[in-house]
């Protein structure tokens, strides 16, 4: 079975500092069901722009909600 949970997010560069720097790990979400996730904040490296990160994404993972997948939707 695959979990599949898209959302929002929008965090500002200043923000997304607190996550490089390692002083904040995982970033929680509110997906379009209501659920809350929790990410790490690894996950988004490669949508990461001077602006931060912006966007609507979807994640995937098995059941185990092991290997997440994330794209841009």
């Amino acid at each position: 079975m695959v979990n599949r949970y898209e959302f929002e997010i929008h965090l500002k560069p200043e923000q997304y500092l607190k996550f490089y720097r390692g002083t904040a790990q995982h970033v929680v979400v509110r997906a379009t069901t209501g659920q809350n996730v929790q990410l790490p904040a690894s996950i988004f490296r490669s949508f990461v722009t001077p602006d931060g990160v912006h966007g609507r994404f979807v994640l995937t993972c098995d059941a185990d909600h092991k290997a997440p997948s994330l794209e841009r939707v």
